[in-house]
């Protein structure tokens, strides 16, 4: 199996971590006004079952590939490590790019002070594991 595929893998498990946080979130009425998944809806023009796709396909295939192609330029001393920068990097580009576009403003602020703060937290576990499953699939000489 390839590294491509490998970071897929770990980029799906690290999607299915975060997908549970974003349930938990939502049914405990932390930050509701925060809903990426509706979000991602409306910034693709579908319903709920298209931002359910976007965000899968966004954090399997898009980030999963990027941190296969990153991997080796990521500071960090095990791969959870170099996950969790990685998270970081995600955490800015949603922050920059993604919030202003679904109209929560630069870093999310509209939505108050927790949004980032939530979004930062959420990005680290999910690059955490990220990382992790991605070292897991690895030879163990080759584990950093």
């Amino acid at each position: 199996m390839g590294n491509l595929t490998k970071g897929v893998i770990a980029g799906f498990a690290a999607t299915v971590v975060l997908s549970a946080l974003l349930l938990i979130k939502g049914a405990m009425g932390l930050m509701p006004d925060l809903n990426t998944i509706a979000m991602l809806a409306k910034m693709t023009g579908g319903g709920m079952a298209v931002g359910w796709l976007a965000h899968f396909v966004i954090g399997t295939v898009l980030w999963g590939g990027l941190f296969v192609a990153m991997v080796g330029l990521l500071p960090g001393g095990s791969y959870v490590g170099k996950g969790l920068v990685f998270g970081i990097g995600a955490w800015l580009a949603m922050m920059i790019l993604v919030m202003p576009m679904a109209g929560a403003g630069l870093f999310g602020l509209s939505l108050g002070i927790m949004a980032p703060i939530m979004t930062l937290v959420l990005h680290l576990i999910y690059g955490a594991v990220l990382g992790w499953v991605y070292g897991a699939q690895l030879p163990l000489v080759s584990r950093v």
